[in-house]
């Protein structure tokens, strides 16, 4: 009786240990994250103006090229520098957002397996199980330069949500990030709505976000991010002319709190 009882202590401290471990081990993971975020940030804001800066060169070589100036030179140098600048910190926002944990995070088998079948038959969805990310595309999502979810695909959440509010998938939080590519937004009852990419983006994200609010996630699992344009996953077309494999909502399916 003893021993069994003894046994039972070192196996409930053990537990204790390992849950202590576990919730260190992802206090730490927070932290690293949040640091990680603000650094991302930061280089977004470099990336913005170094493109502004860049634009300014381009347009400025255009009007003195003809006169054979020699300034030109110059000019072309500063060009090709900042172009060069601007993909080395592109290359590294992308390289240090997969080191995010919610974005490299395998799910449980169960709940994987799950979220497999329902991408599986959808043309709207692709799911990336090494991740734990739904992507949906958002030309197929939203109504054309809006943000509201089109009927064709609220089905496809309606399913997603039903997923989420398993058993298994009520152990996690949801965190829905939008994104476009660089097309400006042209149609000023559009602009009126999204002043810019980063606006619709994140308006997006919100319209997918209520959707999954009525049919019951509930809201505290739940947060939205607008990356705009600046965390393409295949190269835009040249001069703005865009690519619609960066126009997607992603769905990151993290653990609780993160």
């Amino acid at each position: 009786m003893r021993i069994l009882k003894l046994s039972a202590f070192l196996l409930l401290c053990a537990s204790l240990l390992l849950m202590n471990g576990c919730g260190s081990e992802l206090k730490d993971l927070r932290i690293q994250n949040e640091t990680q975020r603000n650094r991302i940030s930061e280089l977004e804001s470099e990336v913005q103006t170094t493109g502004l800066r860049l634009e300014q060169l381009k347009r400025k070589l255009a009007t003195v090229e003809s006169t054979n100036s020699a300034e030109v030179g110059a000019l072309k140098q500063k060009i090709a520098a900042l172009e060069e600048d601007l993909a080395k910190k592109k290359e590294l926002i992308a390289s240090m957002q997969k080191q995010l944990l919610y974005g490299g995070m395998q799910l449980p088998v169960e709940l994987s397996t799950m979220l497999e079948d329902f991408a599986k038959d959808r043309e709207m969805v692709a799911y990336d199980s090494s991740r734990g990310i739904v992507k949906f595309k958002s030309d197929l999502l939203f109504e054309k330069g809006s943000d509201k979810v089109a009927p064709s695909a609220v089905s496809a959440i309606k399913s997603l949500c039903k997923i989420l509010n398993s058993e298994q998938g009520k152990k996690f939080d949801v965190i829905i990030a939008g994104h476009t590519d660089d097309m400006r937004i042209g149609k000023p009852q559009t602009r009126a709505k999204h002043p810019t990419n980063w606006h619709l983006s994140a308006h997006r994200a919100i319209s997918v976000l209520n959707v999954m609010a009525k049919n019951n996630v509930e809201q505290k699992r739940m947060s939205i991010r607008g990356f705009g344009q600046y965390r393409p996953i295949a190269p835009n077309k040249p001069n703005r002319k865009g690519n619609p494999q960066n126009r997607r909502v992603e769905i990151y399916i993290v653990p609780k709190g993160t």
